[in-house]
């Protein structure tokens, strides 16, 4: 006869409990919190985004003077552009925790994922948003790298760059086809992003009363349509030489 033989379950080390408040990261909750927030700041920065470049509308030398009108906030304060770095700064911060928690929260949820039967409607209704919100957020992280090289380094796709010459410099670039295609896909798929971090942060939040999905859809439909309508606009206008240069 063969020996018994015992087989002890492998534990998994617990992670190391970090100080208090950065345990509270350490928790689901506590990485929703983290992801609502940060997703708060991103909307609010599109809203102000989306306000500040409504002054294109205004001509070169409104839209120039509002660029420039950012990079001297709160000057003679702080020296010029440090208040913008540190907007910058704090943006990237924000980017950061935002991606580790989703990340994060992905693979707790795989950990706690049962393997046992699951159907076809549960994976549809528990993962619908969750996969939509990761492509449509990697196509928005794309299209910032390809925005910062575009308009702010003149790096990618701007014939004629100059800084300074703001205008100017969206104008050239969005009279290119397929560079306005590529802005109206992005705004495109940020809406869709936009409209589950909307409807998805109140609960993150803890405000989950299904009182208030009513509210919540409303206020995500809202924000999106006027964020990402107004949003496309920008390249339809100068594509179809609303917005050029004077004299063009």
């Amino acid at each position: 006869m063969s020996p018994d033989i015992t087989v002890k379950p492998v534990s998994r080390r617990p992670a190391r409990q970090l100080p208090y408040p950065l345990n509270i990261y350490q928790s689901a909750v506590g990485k929703k919190w983290v992801m609502a927030i940060t997703g708060i700041a991103f909307m609010g920065f599109v809203f102000a985004h989306m306000i500040g470049n409504l002054k294109m509308y205004l001509g070169p030398v409104e839209y120039d003077h509002y660029s420039e009108g950012l990079r001297e906030l709160l000057y003679p304060i702080l020296p010029k552009q440090a208040a913008l770095w540190l907007l910058r700064s704090g943006l990237i911060v924000a980017l950061i925790l935002h991606l580790h928690s989703a990340y994060s929260l992905t693979i707790m949820n795989r950990r706690s994922r049962p393997t046992a039967y699951q159907s076809r409607r549960d994976y549809i209704a528990a993962n619908f948003a969750s996969r939509t919100m990761r492509w449509s957020g990697i196509i928005v992280l794309a299209f910032i790298g390809f925005h910062i090289l575009n308009l702010t380094t003149g790096t990618v796709a701007a014939p004629g760059f100059e800084h300074g010459t703001v205008y100017a410099n969206l104008v050239h670039s969005l009279e290119q086809p397929w560079v306005a295609f590529i802005y109206i896909a992005s705004n495109l798929a940020l809406g869709v992003h936009l409209y589950h971090g909307a409807w998805s942060l109140f609960q993150s939040l803890g405000a989950n009363n299904p009182k208030l999905n009513a509210a919540r859809r409303g206020f995500a439909t809202v924000f999106t349509a006027v964020v990402i309508g107004l949003n496309l606009t920008f390249p339809v206008a100068v594509l179809a030489g609303v917005v050029s240069l004077p004299g063009s």
